[in-house]
Parts: structure tokens; sequence; C-alpha cells
């Protein structure tokens, strides 16, 4: 697969949304897979600029096909954030009638802030798999930064939103963020990811886009903590 593998990391403010200011600051990652043969793709997290990001796959002769939600907060999805009002997914099914794949508990959040329907949504189970042409992404529940939160694995590559960043993790402190859960989600439910992964997060929050699950779990500090119990002295509020 690895020669039908179309995988793009396209960080906001420099791939895309080059004039927006908010873009800029927030450097949120958007990601493309698809089937090259097919000419297939989905966008993950398509925020602040749609057509820049679709113009970017019809450049690789790519069409999309789908929608990949890791979570549904503004900078990711669209919507009012801290007063200004992001454009996401809902300006993408104004073009295109493709389905949007989330994890079922996230439904809810996301109809409220893009203003979606629930029939436009697709609510997922964790292991979930999502096919695109032939290639399968593995839809991984990761609740924690919020209830729905998911990670994707496709080939090697996790692609996991604001729930584990090269250095840090994800917030637990906004609505619906869950310190126990982002805990178990880290160390239980990404367990069935290989150390020779690659992770690519949901912003560019260190020197590197990406690096290994391997040296990840070994330079990250969120993974220090044995237990839930340290853990909760650590990072818990």
């Amino acid at each position: 697969m690895d020669d039908r593998l179309y995988f793009r990391q396209l960080l906001s403010g420099r791939d895309f949304a080059t004039d927006d200011m908010i873009a800029r600051q927030m450097v949120n990652f958007a990601y493309a897979i698809g089937d090259r043969l097919t000419g297939e793709a989905v966008l993950v997290d398509p925020a602040y600029d749609v057509a820049g990001l679709v113009s970017i796959l019809e450049a690789d002769g790519m069409t999309p096909v789908g929608v990949l939600g890791t979570h549904y907060h503004a900078d990711h999805l669209g919507g009012n954030m801290m007063g200004y009002q992001l454009e996401g997914v809902a300006a993408l099914l104004d073009r295109f009638d493709v389905p949007v794949h989330l994890q079922a508990p996230e439904v809810e959040f996301v109809t409220k802030t893009t203003g979606l329907g629930p029939e436009q949504l697709v609510g997922h189970a964790s292991g979930d798999i999502v096919t695109v042409g032939e290639i399968d992404i593995e839809l991984i529940h990761t609740p924690g930064h919020t209830p729905g939160s998911q990670c994707f694995l496709v080939d090697g590559h996790l692609v996991s939103g604001d729930t584990l960043f090269l250095d840090g993790c994800g917030r637990t402190d906004l609505p619906g963020g869950d310190p126990e859960e982002l805990f178990h989600s880290l160390t239980t439910r990404l367990a069935k990811v290989p150390d020779d992964a690659v992770l690519f997060p949901g912003h560019l929050y260190s020197p590197e886009p990406s690096r290994s699950m391997g040296d990840t779990r070994a330079m990250n500090v969120v993974y220090k903590p044995k237990s839930v119990e340290q853990w909760m002295m650590m990072f818990g509020h």
C-alpha cells in the first residue's frame, strides 16, 4: 500500500490559510489521506480555508470523498472561537456532499458548533474502519480532551488530533475534558500503536512536525506517570 497511500500533513498559516492571522497563531495541522490510484481522499480537520485545502487536493489529482474529525473544537472543524467565526467542515459540505466521520459521543458537540445536522454526520465506534479507495483507516476512540476525541491509524501513521502531541497532550479543563480518561487513552487505548509508527499531531507545538511513537513514549513527559494516581497528581485539574 505504500505506493498507493496518499498522505499529506498541511500546516495552517503556511500551507493553507496563509493570510489568516488566527490560523498562523494556532498552527493547526490538517491532513489529507487517500488512495493515489483511485484519486479519492478524506480531509482530516478541515478548518480556516476550505478552498485552499481543496485546491491542494485538486493540484495532486485527488477528490475529497469524506471528512475525518478528530474532535469538535472550532480550530479543527469550524465554528465560534473566542468571538471569531472560523470556517470549517460546513463550508466543505456546501461544495461536496460527503460524510463526516466522528466518534458517536462527538456528534452532538459537532452539531452544536458547526450547525450541521446529525444526518450529515456519521457516528462510529472505536475500531471502525473507514476505507478510501483501497486504503483502510482505523478509528481509535481516545476520550479525555473531549468525550469523542479520536485518532486515526493508517499504514504506520497515527494522526492524533489534540489527544497526543510530540511534547505534552491535549487540555482537559475545557467542556467535556476528563484527565483520567485521557490517561487511559494514552496508555491503554493507544497501546496497540507500535513504536515504529509515526505520530502526526493536531498542532505544531514542537520543532519537529512528527516523531516515532517509540521516541514519543520515551521523551514525552505525559508517559512518565505509571499509574492513574500519579497521572492525576501531575496532570489532573
